[in-house]
């Protein structure tokens, strides 16, 4: 069982492509057609979310690792604004639990025999960008996710013919791509200013859900670039649901499990 695999997989199922401190340092790429306005004006742009406050899904995850690929199986549980739920393995055995909540994380890895429990510095250590619960969520549920009080907003004309939303983050540029029809995010962009550092979310194969109002992409493909150093992962949804009857958490620590540090 591969351990950088399962720790990806967490990290797609965690938010593992987002930056957090708003800054209004930056300029936003130029569009086809574009309009600058305040953040206090995001009724501008027409997203929309998807709308359960339940979600299960079960897929795999597929990567490239230096030249050598990987994959692992991943099911996720959430209940909006409360819980996310993760679990990843091979072959049927569990190499890695989450449970991440508003304020806190929990993450057993069987594959040494560790835990942790504390805030979300270890999940900003671990994948190296600061995370959130509520950018873990969006990216998950595949959410548009909106400017920070004081970050200008660049409105254009996604190449697809939806909308085209930018603005400067912490010293990154962050794109989305709006779909012309349903409103869903498409595509998500991070690209750090002053360096060739970048990072692509793309959303695909958006399906009806049983007790959804709003399409759910059922593939997801991440694409990080570091100069010349890559890693791609692809994350594929075979089942998914948005009940909640019944829906539960499970998380223990066995025991002589030892427990980590975020600074690990």
């Amino acid at each position: 069982m591969n351990k950088s695999v399962l720790l990806l997989a967490l990290g797609l199922g965690a938010g593992a492509c987002h930056r957090a401190v708003p800054t209004t340092k930056g300029t936003a790429p130029g569009a086809s057609t574009s309009t600058t306005v305040r953040p206090s004006k995001e009724a501008a742009v027409k997203a929309v979310d998807f709308d359960s406050p339940y979600l299960t899904a079960k897929g795999k995850v597929q990567a490239t690792i230096k030249g050598d690929e990987k994959s692992a199986t991943i099911n996720i549980r959430m209940r909006r604004d409360s819980a996310i739920w993760i679990s990843a393995g091979l072959l049927g055995f569990e190499g890695v639990r989450a449970l991440l909540t508003p304020d806190s994380v929990r993450v057993v890895n069987r594959l040494d025999k560790t835990y942790f429990a504390g805030g979300y510095d270890y999940l900003t250590k671990l994948l190296n960008v600061p995370v959130s619960f509520a950018q873990a969520q969006a990216l998950l549920l595949g959410n548009y996710q909106a400017a920070p009080a004081g970050a200008a907003l660049t409105l254009g004309t996604a190449p697809t013919g939806g909308q085209r939303v930018a603005y400067p983050l912490n010293g990154v540029i962050v794109e989305q791509l709006l779909q012309a029809a349903s409103g869903r995010v498409e595509k998500l962009t991070l690209t750090e200013t002053g360096s060739n550092r970048s990072l692509a979310a793309d959303y695909a194969d958006f399906q009806a859900v049983d007790g959804a109002k709003v399409p759910f992409a059922h593939s997801l493909l991440v694409d990080a670039k570091q100069g010349a150093v890559g890693t791609k992962a692809s994350l594929k949804y075979s089942k998914v649901s948005a009940g909640g009857a019944g829906l539960s958490f499970p998380f223990d620590i066995p025991k002589g499990f030892q427990r980590v540090k975020a600074n690990r």
